[in-house]
């Protein structure tokens, strides 16, 4: 499944006013296509590029403060392995709102597409072992499609892993994606 298929299948509109989200942190072109699709972008995305290995992190802290809202972290499993240990804290802690998307492609695409150890890593059992109760790996678009909808409803933590191809590499830019009016728009819409 490609990374511009698996972003949000059928989701556009349920993400439209209610979920905190976090596009993924190492699927590097994907934070462009947030960056530059309008249509994709809100106030409500938070982007922790630069910040590799926390996203989980980041969306355990933002679920934790924000209990009203359901908060879906978007990713990527270079990502997850330099901070694997936080899947034992989010299982610990289980908040009811903390959706936990990890797409894997087997790179860290964020420093150039270099291949993560072990292509092989299953990451759905290494968060049923961390304690996370509900679990899913997903390879194909019809599959993330028909737990897409479960996903969103659900009332307790989730943690899936999207088995994609890996996206194309372009040039890194973040100046639109740290600009002064995004933050200001996250902290006003997490303020509502």
């Amino acid at each position: 499944m490609t990374q511009q298929a698996a972003r949000a299948p059928g989701t556009e509109e349920a993400y439209a006013d209610e979920p905190l989200r976090l596009p993924p942190g190492s699927c590097d072109s994907q934070l462009h296509v947030y960056a530059r699709d309008r249509s994709a972008d809100r106030p409500l995305n938070y982007f922790s590029s630069g910040a590799m290995g926390l996203a989980s992190s980041h969306g355990l802290g933002l679920a934790l403060a924000r209990p009203e809202r359901r908060v879906i972290v978007l990713d990527g499993d270079g990502s997850l392995l330099m901070n694997l240990g936080t899947l034992v804290t989010i299982a610990q802690v289980a908040p009811r709102n903390l959706t936990h998307l990890v797409f894997q492609n087997g790179t860290y695409e964020a420093n150039g597409g270099h291949p993560i150890p072990n292509q092989g890593v299953d990451f759905e059992a290494h968060a049923r072992a961390a304690g996370i109760r509900d679990t899913f790996t997903v390879s194909t678009l019809k599959d993330f499609e028909d737990r897409s909808e479960s996903i969103l409803a659900a009332d307790h933590l989730v943690f899936g892993c999207v088995k994609i191809e890996q996206g194309p590499l372009g040039p890194r830019s973040y100046k639109d994606m740290y600009r002064h009016e995004r933050r200001v728009a996250l902290r006003e819409a997490l303020a509502n």
